[in-house]
């Protein structure tokens, strides 16, 4: 028989994806895979009644429903400060997933190099892969998660054709500064590369941080994939609805690889989120603030627990330091603390091109009562460990 492709022979599956069956094998609290356990905002799911009553029921345009691309364009205009064209500027995708791989493909000819900066989500490594594209991993380092700008030069120098940046940054909730994505700009247009963001975390961002949109720096827009989903703002992660921002030119393009992909995202849900896309400024206000509470509830647990952490500046992942527990093997050691202990994590390992064995990643986006429950659980690992041992 014929063998399967040879670019799958490094890929492992998600190790995320793992660890909630793990969770829900074991009755752990899921803070692994991060998905709320509260309900989208009730107008939303109104929405999403009514549209299933009433329809549409058959295929959008490909590209996106025209009224569903227009509310975006005017909600993402707002916030990036750019003049968004619905008809030329945004391509919706079955969630960020699809909105990474069309960009990468749209972007990358086979034999080009990606720069990734490392921690970084699961899917960038194998998106250049599939891509037939081969990756740059530039280390940020610990527990700042910046990057050193020399490191970076050089690997700009081997001249990739593009550039992967998590803005706010999962798995290690760093906002990127201004200064920082100035320097990737200058880098970006020195060596004529394409930037593909990820900005799903764009509206979670913790005082005194603010997010920058890279493709409103000045001069980037042109060399921009922004790509970003609605499923974090507004507790839809089943969802599926995604886009990519960017010049007509690459849209283009990128509409083309998004057709023979997916065809397209839902219609009923794409008619359903425009209301959410037309919620008012307080919404993504409250929204700040509904997850900085989660964040210091969370971190209170964790300080209960007596656990060393980065405190995250965005997103809602926490990375946790568990080298005082001997953890060689970060897997192994996260599906014990899911069975023994209750709280399911993921390995840092998963994260890293470095050799990182002692960070695990939890999430918060819970509610306050299940936040609360994990950080019960999570008082007794030092004591369950040591019985481990």
């Amino acid at each position: 028989m014929p063998h399967i492709s040879e670019r799958l022979s490094g890929f492992t599956e998600s190790v995320i994806r793992r660890m909630t069956r793990v969770a829900n094998a074991c009755g752990a609290i899921n803070l692994s895979q991060g998905f709320p356990d509260f309900d989208p905002p009730p107008a939303l799911v109104q929405a999403a009644v009514k549209a299933a009553q009433h329809g549409p029921h058959q295929y959008a345009v490909t590209w996106g429903a025209p009224g569903f691309r227009a509310a975006l364009a005017r909600k993402q205009s707002r916030w990036m400060g750019l003049a968004l064209d619905p008809d030329a500027n945004i391509v919706v995708t079955c969630g960020s997933t699809e909105a990474m791989m069309a960009a990468m493909m749209t972007a990358c000819n086979p034999g080009d190099k990606v720069v990734i900066f490392s921690p970084f989500y699961e899917n960038y490594g194998a998106d250049t892969i599939l891509s037939g594209a081969t990756p740059i991993y530039v280390p940020l380092r610990p527990p700042d998660y910046t990057f050193d700008p020399d490191e970076l030069r050089r690997a700009f120098a081997q001249r990739p054709k593009a550039l992967v940046l998590c803005n706010p940054a999962n798995p290690s909730g760093k906002v990127f500064r201004r200064a920082e994505l100035e320097y990737i700009a200058s880098l970006a247009a020195e060596y004529d590369t394409f930037v593909l963001t990820d900005e799903v975390y764009e509206h979670i961002v913790y005082a005194p941080h603010e997010h920058v949109y890279f493709a409103a720096l000045p001069g980037m827009f042109e060399r921009t994939f922004t790509c970003s989903s609605l499923s974090k703002t507004y507790s839809i992660t089943g969802w599926r609805l995604g886009y990519v921002i960017a010049p007509a030119r690459l849209i283009d393009g990128a509409r083309k690889v998004h057709d023979f992909l997916t065809v397209g995202a839902a219609a009923p849900l794409q008619e359903a989120a425009i209301t959410a896309l037309g919620f008012p400024d307080s919404y993504y206000h409250e929204l700040q603030a509904l997850y900085t509470r989660k964040r210091d509830v969370f971190l209170a647990a964790l300080d209960a627990a007596g656990l060393a952490y980065t405190r995250p500046q965005g997103a809602y992942y926490v990375m946790v330091d568990v080298s005082e527990f001997g953890c060689d093997d970060d897997l192994a050691f996260c599906e014990w603390l899911a069975q023994d202990v209750g709280v399911a994590a993921v390995p840092g390992s998963s994260f890293f091109r470095e050799p990182v064995r002692h960070l695990i990643r939890f999430h918060f986006a819970k509610q306050e009562s299940t936040l609360l429950a994990a950080g019960e659980r999570l008082q007794t690992l030092r004591a369950k460990a040591a019985r481990r041992r």
